[in-house]
């Protein structure tokens, strides 16, 4: 795309059930093509292809996908589902069609032609490994517009090991408070702390994913030890405020701000309005 142009209108499809870095991978890819808008799959077309209820509701689903950067719009559609053919959504009229090659088909090659998309599959090796942005990555233009000219600096801290709707939420609230800095357990300090076995994901893969969530201004690994281990970092950043949930007020964090002249706010662990109350440890192997 050249200068002036206007951006390519992106259509994705699909359940997005779980969401996890793979899927996040595919949506930064599929950003580079145009504006992508993600054609969601309701509780009931779930079920009709897979033959199973999805694991999230579809409002935690939506929730969860608005917050991604990469994602310019999110359409709950309704009507028939059919699982070679994109949805038809009634005011959108996408240009290119974009799936992963391991969902791609001659039966969908054959439907983007008749209705006139291009037909993009993005293949396995062009979602490898996890990008790290070498300068802050900024927040969405949209969600920048609705800031204030002067921001905070704040920090939190966690392990972001098993990702879900309840860190997204706490994400969101804390950016109001100011520009969010997230600070990600390295895995050698969350194996001392937590024991062999952790963490699930690596801390490249969980630092991406925390990046990915729109409402995040800069997401880096803690390179210190112990329950501050993100010390060196904090340094660094010279933050106004450190936000933890109320499960995190521990391990010297309260302290460490009054030594050092940061405020520290403590936010009640609540979920976006209608939606359930997540936790890591719950969600384990679900």
């Amino acid at each position: 795309m050249t200068s002036g142009q206007m951006p390519k209108q992106i259509a994705v499809s699909g359940t997005f059930d779980d969401l996890r870095s793979p899927q996040i991978r595919f949506l930064e890819e599929a950003s580079r093509l145009g504006e992508v808008t993600i054609l969601l799959h309701p509780d009931e077309a779930v079920l009709k292809l897979t033959g199973q209820a999805p694991k999230f509701p579809q409002a935690e689903r939506l929730y969860f996908l608005r917050a991604i950067r990469y994602v310019n719009q999110v359409i709950l559609f309704s009507g028939p589902v059919q699982a070679d053919a994109l949805p038809e959504v009634p005011g959108f009229r996408p240009e290119v069609w974009v799936v992963g090659d391991g969902r791609a088909s001659a039966a969908k090659a054959a439907h983007a032609r008749a209705r006139g998309l291009e037909y993009h599959v993005l293949g396995r090796e062009r979602l490898k490994g996890f990008p790290d942005p070498t300068a802050p990555s900024a927040p969405s233009a949209e969600y920048s517009s609705a800031l204030p000219a002067t921001r905070k600096k704040g920090v939190v801290t966690g392990c972001y090991d098993w990702f879900h709707s309840g860190h997204v939420r706490f994400f969101e609230e804390v950016s109001a408070y100011g520009d969010l800095h997230v600070i990600v357990g390295h895995d050698a300090n969350l194996r001392l702390l937590k024991g062999e076995g952790r963490p699930f994901f690596p801390q490249e893969e969980r630092r991406y994913v925390v990046g990915s969530i729109r409402f995040v201004t800069q997401a880096l690994i803690s390179s210190g030890g112990g329950w501050l281990d993100a010390d060196p970092e904090i340094r660094r950043i010279k933050p106004d405020f450190y936000a933890v949930n109320e499960d995190g007020d521990q391990g010297g964090k309260r302290e460490y701000c009054a030594q050092h002249g940061i405020e520290y706010l403590v936010l009640q662990r609540t979920p976006s309005p209608g939606l359930p109350k997540r936790s890591s440890t719950n969600l384990r192997g679900f």
